[in-house]
């Protein structure tokens, strides 16, 4: 039996696939749709007051995008999740210090200052991860170059060596 090649390409392609008023993606198609104008005003006017509308429109999203600032990129947003989560275990590496190691200071100063040098290590890494993200809008070899200098430095010691008294 024979096969037409015209029935091979027609499983290949939908019934209106020619379309020229479909569009791919998000693409804005076609004109805007005329505004009923008031008063009787002529159609020019509407089409005038319309294509304004969208020009405005188009205006306050380039504003908007401007205003947020450069997309952070797949490879930038990887890295972001390894550091942000190396500053997560160090949070909990550093609470689980705090919760293990006696304060042997006798007094009260000493104690306090102490307790709030354990609670402060504590904060470190979340503090360190959110002041160099907002402190480095754009630069991205600089932000990485201040995330790997707060993992080395932020490192919990007292957890990683095991000290518990």
């Amino acid at each position: 039996m024979a096969r037409d090649s015209g029935d091979d390409d027609e499983a290949l392609r939908w019934e209106g696939d020619d379309d020229a008023t479909l569009a791919p993606g998000w693409k804005r198609v076609g004109e805007p749709a005329a505004v009923p104008a008031a008063n009787g005003a002529d159609d020019e006017v509407a089409d005038a007051a319309a294509s304004a509308r969208t020009d405005g429109d188009d205006a306050v999203a380039t504003d908007a995008a401007a205003d947020a600032g450069p997309q952070i990129g797949s490879a930038e947003l990887v890295l972001l999740g390894v550091f942000g989560g190396a500053f997560l275990l160090y949070t909990f590496g550093w609470i689980l210090t705090a919760l293990r190691v006696t304060n042997t200071a006798t007094d009260p100063v000493g104690q306090f200052m102490f307790a709030l040098g354990l609670w402060l290590a504590v904060l470190a890494p979340a503090l360190w991860f959110g002041v160099t993200f907002a402190l480095t809008r754009g630069r991205v070899p600089l932000r990485f170059t201040w995330l790997a200098i707060g993992a080395v430095a932020l490192l919990p010691v007292p957890f990683v060596a095991g000290v518990t008294a």
